[in-house]
């Protein structure tokens, strides 16, 4: 793979760059970055073979906000689907845009897009990570308590693609992370392994209560995601749903995160995604600026 700036998940960047890169997004923010347009000229191309809302506003109003422009193609677009290669289609797009995004099922695909393109490659969400998101959602925390480094995060829900991403967070921004969630639905424990050796302090629980107790912030995620077609999924769940009773082992001033879609009365109560403790409409609108200063570092 080449030495471009591909933005693929939060294990393969140093501490520091992610750092950087949360402190562009909150100064973009609030209008002291960002503003001299220093992508323009530039072209993001965006692949969708998932359905998106967020992922795509926010990189399509991003690119453009920072000078440059967006090429969208969807699943049906491209030949993908009629058997060209994801190194073909990589070999292509590098010779038109200057960056690409990909939003997929398989962490493979985007990791064949990144060794074949000439351009840096975007994850925008795999089956595996949700890296985005998650700059988002430590923009949204800080703005709200101050530094992550050293609070608790506590994870009540599947072990999936943004637990996933969660994991990598812990290690590289220094929090602790305890995630519950069903033996049958933990996370993957290599991923597991890979947090100790690199510094996280990650604890896999079962009981939502004991992971929550005294944290400073209280994550779940929906409970089926896309392509996870798992049918006992919710039987499995039920227990680890985020309620206010579930809120009140966390610290008093305690924050909610979800990043979106959210299923009401599924894996959180009404009464706390709708309430003061929530903070899921910062996270959604910090993907705007989190993705800008993503875009900068890929292409600067």
């Amino acid at each position: 793979m080449s030495d471009l700036n591909h933005f693929l998940d939060l294990d393969q960047i140093d501490s520091l760059t992610l750092r950087a890169m949360v402190d562009e997004g909150l100064a973009m923010k609030r209008g002291e970055a960002g503003t001299e347009k220093p992508l323009a000229g530039k072209t993001l191309a965006m692949i969708f073979e998932k359905p998106s809302t967020r992922t795509r506003v926010s990189f399509e109003v991003g690119m453009k906000q920072l000078g440059g422009d967006v090429v969208v193609l969807n699943a049906a677009d491209l030949q993908l689907g009629r058997g060209e290669t994801i190194a073909d289609t990589a070999r292509v797009l590098s010779r038109y845009v200057d960056c690409i995004m990909m939003r997929t099922f398989s962490a493979e695909n985007i990791r064949e897009m990144a060794e074949y393109a000439t351009v840096p490659v975007i994850n925008g969400l795999t089956d595996s990570s949700h890296p985005c998101q998650l700059m988002a959602d430590v923009m949204a925390f800080e703005e709200h308590r101050g530094p992550i480094r050293g609070k608790v995060v506590a994870w009540s829900g599947d072990g999936n693609n943004m637990a996933s991403s969660w994991i990598h967070a812990a290690a590289k921004f220094g929090f602790e992370l305890r995630i519950a969630c069903p033996a049958e639905r933990s996370p993957d424990p290599a991923l597991l392994a890979w947090a100790g050796k690199n510094g996280g302090k990650v604890t896999l629980l079962h009981d939502p209560e004991a992971a929550v107790d005294g944290a400073d912030c209280v994550v779940t995620d929906t409970w089926v995601s896309m392509g996870d077609d798992t049918t006992n999924a919710h039987n499995q769940l039920a227990p680890f749903k985020v309620t206010e009773q579930l809120m009140a082992k966390a610290k008093p001033n305690a924050v909610f995160m979800h990043c979106l879609p959210a299923h009401r009365e599924e894996e959180v109560s009404t009464a706390v995604i709708d309430g003061p403790q929530s903070i899921v409409f910062d996270e959604a609108e910090n993907r705007l600026h989190s993705q800008k200063a993503i875009l900068h570092w890929c292409l600067s």
